[in-house]
């Protein structure tokens, strides 16, 4: 679908667009991908891989500025939003940042990609979203909340908006795999809590579930990959088995299992093969056959949190990722 097409990508230098941008390259031959971010070090470090391939393009910009958005988005067909301030203590200690960001930012976008006639957008969420207990989750639940509702905002112009929504991303800049590689020679690796569990997938999962959403979206769909589980014990042992594990206690805003759909959700959602999809609750969209396609009802009550996962990586699996993607792990 996004052959000879324009996309644009918010954030685009982060970890998701540096595996979004080849693999859609690759696969749909895109007539332009736009990387829409404010960091013009990390932008000069991507185009290096992207140096014979006038395909991708760099344009320096925030969601925070609106008429920035108005110019970047020019004969844009799709969007995807990857922008966000999601480091948890960052957003606890500077709220009004995260607020201007993660809520004000996905208010900028939607009024800019339906004055633009953008056709699609799919906006990333995250886990944290789900119940949340922190400012960080807040915020993107209310950004979840904003493109749902972006579907009535558009009206005549027709531009789709949907959520894909996930968590723990193995390897990625600032999580806890390469976070344990760098200090496992020290000997002890930081325990929060030793019941603690976190939902394990890969970027490339994290893309192909993004497609998906883009393929399938009537509009105000959120897609929740089915994905397994890990004890962060025994990441933590295959990571480093020598290692001692010392528990220092849960960090202020930080939750003991990963969820993604609450109970609450249970109602809305459906299940596939491969992912639910929680249904908007506006405008009767949720018994809309259209959106429902062949999804099977969750029993009421459902929750789909990290603890409770019917599927769980094991050991072997993890060491066998580790070591096909060492050379990238913590890189991007």
């Amino acid at each position: 679908m996004f052959t000879d097409k324009t996309i644009l990508i918010t954030g685009g230098t982060g970890s998701f667009g540096n595996t979004f941008v080849p693999m859609t390259l690759a696969k749909y031959n895109p007539k332009k991908i736009i990387i829409f971010s404010r960091d013009e070090m990390k932008q000069w470090d991507m185009a290096k891989n992207f140096e014979n391939d006038d395909r991708v393009r760099f344009f320096i910009g925030d969601v925070r500025d609106k008429e920035r958005l108005y110019r970047a988005l020019d004969d844009v067909d799709y969007v995807v939003h990857a922008a966000a301030t999601k480091i948890v203590p960052t957003a606890e200690y500077n709220p009004f940042e995260c607020v201007k960001t993660n809520i004000n930012g996905a208010m900028n976008l939607i009024d800019a990609c339906i004055d633009k006639g953008v056709k699609g957008v799919v906006a990333l969420s995250t886990d944290k979203a789900s119940s949340p207990i922190n400012l960080y989750g807040a915020t993107k639940l209310a950004s979840d909340k904003l493109f749902v509702a972006g579907n009535s905002y558009s009206g005549q112009h027709g531009t789709k908006f949907s959520v894909v929504r996930y968590g723990n991303v193995m390897g990625s800049r600032g999580s806890v795999i390469p976070f344990f590689m760098s200090i496992k020679d020290k000997g002890v690796l930081p325990i929060t809590d030793k019941r603690m569990t976190r939902f394990m997938i890969s970027l490339e999962d994290g893309v192909e579930l993004v497609w998906h959403a883009f393929e399938d979206m009537i509009g105000g769909e959120i897609y929740v990959k089915k994905i397994p589980s890990m004890k962060m014990i025994d990441l933590a042992r295959v990571v480093a088995p020598e290692a001692k594990q010392d528990v220092i206690g849960i960090r202020p805003g930080e939750k003991l299992h990963e969820q993604m759909i609450s109970a609450e959700d249970a109602y809305y959602t459906y299940e596939y093969l491969e992912h639910f999809k929680i249904l908007p609750t506006i405008n009767g969209w949720a018994t809309d056959p259209a959106r429902i396609k062949d999804g099977k009802r969750v029993p009421e009550g459902f929750v789909y949190a990290s603890d409770n996962n019917t599927e769980w990586m094991s050991d072997e699996q993890l060491q066998e990722w580790i070591e096909t993607n060492r050379e990238k792990i913590g890189s991007i």
